[in-house]
């Protein structure tokens, strides 16, 4: 949307994801994202970390169930998403803002550790690539090369077999 403030951490998970669910059965998984700079000083010949930085995440509906299940506390993460700001009364009746994440896309930060993607099973909703229309049961096989599209393992798909495509495009 126009206006809203969209950035990318990478840092670390504090903690793992809480995973909870609204009175209406709405998943939301939350978690806090450190992020600390580190700066080479020349003078002392020595890296040095600066001020940590604490965000607040929150994701929701199936996406939380997937975080929930893949990210763990300390991994290393990429993070996208819109900052929101929320004003509330705390337990003194101060009035107090809070800076948080609404998270679009998270994935582990491959810098230092190796990672191995597993396709969720599509439930047909909206928002977890299915367009929110459900897809023919044969398309919903995992194929065995875990970046294929589902459906492109037959010898009829040109991009799928090596070698065997020509000038024309197959579409």
């Amino acid at each position: 949307m126009a206006g809203e403030t969209v950035i990318t951490v990478v840092g670390n998970l504090t903690a793992d994801p809480e995973l909870r669910y609204t009175q209406n059965g709405l998943p939301v998984a939350n978690f806090t994202i450190a992020s600390t700079p580190r700066n080479f000083d020349r003078a002392a010949n020595e890296w040095k970390d600066g001020d940590a930085l604490f965000l607040r995440a929150s994701v929701w509906r199936e996406f939380a169930e997937h975080v929930a299940g893949s990210l763990t506390k300390g991994m290393r993460v990429m993070a996208q998403g819109r900052l929101r700001q929320r004003s509330y009364q705390d337990r003194e009746g101060n009035q107090r803002t809070a800076i948080e994440l609404e998270v679009d896309e998270i994935g582990p930060s491959l810098r230092y550790a190796t990672a191995q993607v597993t396709r969720a099973a599509s439930t047909g909703g909206a928002g977890g690539g299915g367009g929110g229309q459900s897809r023919p049961a044969q398309q919903q096989q995992v194929s065995e090369e875990p970046w294929s599209t589902p459906g492109s393992s037959t010898s009829a798909d040109a991009w799928s077999t090596p070698g065997s495509f020509g000038d024309d495009t197959p579409f």
